[in-house]
């Protein structure tokens, strides 16, 4: 009964590192203002936006604020040309809410898988069954990498398939389908921004899981 016991904790634990991991450099790179205005750099949104530097750096830190706060639809206002402007319309006030909401439920997964990460990391080792504990994590970052390289290829096969097919299965509306030439929300952020967002979460996720999983197999080549 216990050896099954033990099984059945192993398994829990390497089935909660893929998500574990996905959603820690999530809550990093959605709530990351330098990544955002890298972006507004790299594709020179200003051009776009016809709004200085200086107040979409300003959009960037009340977007993080927002994904942190109780409010449930932003409001940001920025000058330009010297004039006031209210930066979002209602269709994209909503369409954040809704994004805000998959963020809360990205809160939710990290906080229940990296909640019974750490519960049992501390039974491992209150038995002190090191190797347990190092065979289910190295079996997880195994199951990790095979998920962030499917979607790594994925991604740099057909990222606008990706991309749809993401929003597709997320959202319950099309609130997501936004006007380039009005809406300054796809201004800030066009595709290709969520395509470098992409692949640097990929990277990330692949550098954790590549790091925690050489650790976990040279302790078990040692003590084999």
């Amino acid at each position: 009964m216990a050896r099954l016991g033990w099984t059945g904790a192993g398994i829990l634990f390497t089935l909660a590192i893929p998500p574990a991991l996905l959603s820690v450099v999530i809550a990093f790179a959605v709530n990351s203002v330098p990544l955002y205005n890298s972006g507004f750099e790299k594709y020179h949104t200003g051009a776009t936006t016809g709004l200085e530097m200086p107040q979409m750096h300003y959009a960037a830190r009340e977007l993080v604020a927002y994904w942190n706060s109780s409010e449930e639809l932003i409001s940001v206002t920025v000058q330009k040309d010297g004039q006031p402007l209210n930066l979002f319309r209602e269709r994209e006030t909503q369409h954040l809410k809704d994004v805000k909401d998959l963020m809360r439920l990205d809160y939710k997964v990290l906080a229940i898988s990296g909640g019974g990460l750490i519960l049992l990391s501390v039974i491992y080792a209150l038995r002190r069954r090191w190797r347990g504990l190092a065979g289910a994590a190295f079996r997880g970052c195994g199951l990790t990498l095979a998920l962030a390289t499917a979607l790594g290829i994925a991604s740099l096969v057909d990222f606008n398939a990706l991309f749809t097919r993401f929003h597709l299965l997320s959202f319950s509306n099309d609130l997501w389908l936004l006007d380039p030439s009005r809406d300054y929300l796809i201004m800030l952020f066009p595709q290709g921004f969520w395509q470098d967002v992409f692949l640097i979460c990929a990277g990330a996720v692949l550098g954790l899981t590549l790091l925690i999983g050489a650790g976990a197999g040279i302790y078990l080549r040692k003590t084999r």
